[in-house]
């Protein structure tokens, strides 16, 4: 069986910068073992999986290791190969995940943006394990439905961070996302996932529907930009809208290919 795969670079308006996703759109679903078989194969950060299903499309992210809830910047690698190769007439795709409900991606010019359902975020006691595998104690420390966020001062402190990852695989979760406000931008963030195979993400698109409704509240707006301090980087455009949160950047192709399985 041949089928059709696509590498894009979500975040980025630039090869080689932001956050690579794999993107197969598919006629009809595979079986889940050989979707995470790709994958594994890929080894990438996601790889993501769309079924046409009358109006819209059914979606699936998977990393090396796991299915996952869901995936900002394999989703909107996913939109700009359907704007690009499918469905070039159209400026706005409706997805469903079986795990996170309606999503949708809405094209303005070489703009991407994502509509996302927000996190519901409570604060909580840093677990020891985070503070040592961080070497730093966070100002707070938040929970999301799969994510820690913990919160700091600057941005330099945000950059400087070289954790010990077997220390944060044991925290439990999807994953740890590290804040602070940013120098040129409203925010900055990092996002750490040994636990689902992924030591460090380059762009985050998932973490931002936690971080988004923190920094709307902090800095009393409700339109804000944000940078993934990542080596590749990924820049974002964001706005809080209470239950839902857009976050909007640019993606490129790198690669058009087929596998065989």
């Amino acid at each position: 069986m041949q089928l059709k795969i696509y590498q894009i670079d979500a975040f980025t308006n630039k090869v080689f910068g932001g956050n690579p996703a794999a993107v197969c759109v598919l006629e009809k679903w595979i079986s889940e073992t050989l979707m995470q078989q790709i994958a594994a194969e890929n080894n990438l950060a996601e790889t993501a999986f769309a079924v046409k299903k009358d109006d819209l499309y059914e979606i699936r992210w998977f990393t090396p290791k796991i299915e996952v809830n869901l995936c900002g910047h394999a989703t909107l690698a996913t939109a700009h190969v359907l704007f690009n190769y499918y469905e070039k007439e159209k400026t706005k795709l409706n997805f469903h995940s079986h795990l996170s409900g309606a999503l949708s991606v809405s094209k303005e010019n070489e703009l991407l943006i994502l509509d996302f359902p927000s996190d519901t975020i409570n604060k909580i006691e840093t677990p020891k394990v985070l503070i040592e595998a961080l070497e730093k104690k966070p100002i707070e420390t938040w929970k999301g439905k799969t994510d820690f966020m913990l919160v700091f001062n600057t941005q330099e402190e945000i950059e400087s961070f070289k954790p010990d990852f077997k220390l944060l695989e044991t925290v439990g979760g999807r994953g740890v996302i590290v804040t602070a406000k940013g120098n040129d931008v409203d925010f900055v963030s990092r996002f750490f996932g040994p636990q689902v195979g992924v030591n460090e993400d380059p762009v985050t698109g998932s973490a931002h529907t936690t971080l988004i409704p923190y920094w709307s509240k902090v800095l009393d707006k409700t339109t804000l930009t944000a940078l993934q301090l990542s080596e590749r980087k990924g820049h974002l455009f964001c706005e809080y809208k209470g239950e839902r949160v857009n976050i909007a950047g640019n993606a490129v192709t790198y690669l058009i290919g087929e596998i065989e399985v």
